[in-house]
């Protein structure tokens, strides 16, 4: 039984030609999907699907509890669009009891293709693996948890990041195989992309959240979250009702459908706390919120709350973490 493991990684790219400069890091949900993987059993391979990963896979071959890194050095798997890479893990699937992935945008576009091309079940967003067939994930927007048993040749399998924690980066001394791919297919091509031009932690990785909701009101409202966040250094969050009406981007969204985070610290302003956000950041270790409604739902998880004008409240805030913290 060995199980593979898909690695979400990042790439620093030229913002005019779109083009690699050749630095590439795993992304930190990698190591959380790893530690599912050898929860389950068996060998743990990593594979890294991309051009200029070489540095990238001596390094990877250093993780805990990886025995081999699968290294399939090929430009048609850059950004890992789902087209090409889901050909891929189909090619190398007959060696493999198990394939995984991060439940992040990577993992939750490839891992549907993956298995209808095998023909066998995807299981989302698991939390935790009772055995090798059976594996559990929550249902109902977190209110319910499903034990779910895959009897399938192929477990295809999405690990939420946040229920597990993460491998160790060092102390392993894994096998690199260099692995021809399954060619472009040419059905999709990357056109480029636009990065926010401020550098704050990625939501997942991030240890402090600061998020807005409805409450702010005005995109100008939501902004006051920034500086907030900055002070902290900590990233901006949203719920899903800031991001429909206009006051966040998409991808600053938290709950269900967004982003599932589970930082130290989780500040929520401005958000009642619907059942579809709460999914999203509800392991969280420290949950705190502002809200004008004392009756706001966000107050029965928080574990500190201020009652009152978030307008008032956030620059009394600012001024005590200035004083706090110099």
């Amino acid at each position: 039984m060995a199980t593979l493991v898909i690695a979400d990684y990042h790439t620093h790219t030229h913002t005019h030609t779109h083009t690699h400069t050749g630095s590439a890091v795993l992304a930190p949900a990698t190591l959380n999907t790893l530690a599912a993987a050898r929860q389950i059993g068996g060998d743990v391979h990593l594979l890294l699907a991309g051009s200029g990963l070489g540095q990238l896979a001596e390094q990877a071959c250093g993780i805990d509890g990886v025995a081999r890194v699968v290294l399939v050095d090929d430009p048609a798997y850059d950004h890992l669009l789902a087209e090409n890479l889901s050909a891929l893990v189909v090619q190398l699937a007959p060696c493999y009891s198990h394939v995984l992935a991060p439940a992040t945008a990577m993992g939750r576009d490839c891992l549907p293709r993956i298995a209808a091309l095998l023909d066998v079940d995807a299981v989302s967003d698991v939390i935790a693996v009772i055995d090798d067939e059976t594996f559990q994930r929550p249902i109902y927007a977190g209110n319910a948890i499903a034990t779910v048993r895959c009897e399938g040749p192929v477990k295809v399998l999405g690990i939420r990041p946040t229920a597990f924690d993460p491998v160790s980066a060092e102390g392993g001394n894994a096998e690199l195989e260099r692995r021809n791919g399954a060619g472009d297919l040419a059905l999709a091509s990357w056109q480029g992309e636009e990065r926010p031009d401020f550098e704050r932690p990625a939501l997942e990785s991030a240890r402090v959240i600061v998020a807005g909701g409805r409450g702010l009101q005005t995109e100008e409202g939501f902004a006051a979250l920034y500086p907030l966040a900055d002070r902290l250094h900590g990233a901006v969050g949203a719920s899903l009702a800031a991001v429909d009406a206009g006051f966040a981007p998409a991808e600053l969204q938290i709950g269900q459908s967004g982003r599932i985070v589970a930082p130290e610290l989780y500040l929520a302003v401005g958000i009642s706390g619907a059942v579809q956000h709460v999914a999203g950041m509800k392991d969280a270790k420290v949950i705190a919120a502002i809200n004008l409604d004392p009756d706001a739902p966000i107050f029965e998880i928080a574990d500190y709350g201020l009652q009152g004008d978030l307008f008032e409240l956030l620059p009394a805030l600012m001024l005590e973490l200035d004083s706090a913290l110099g």
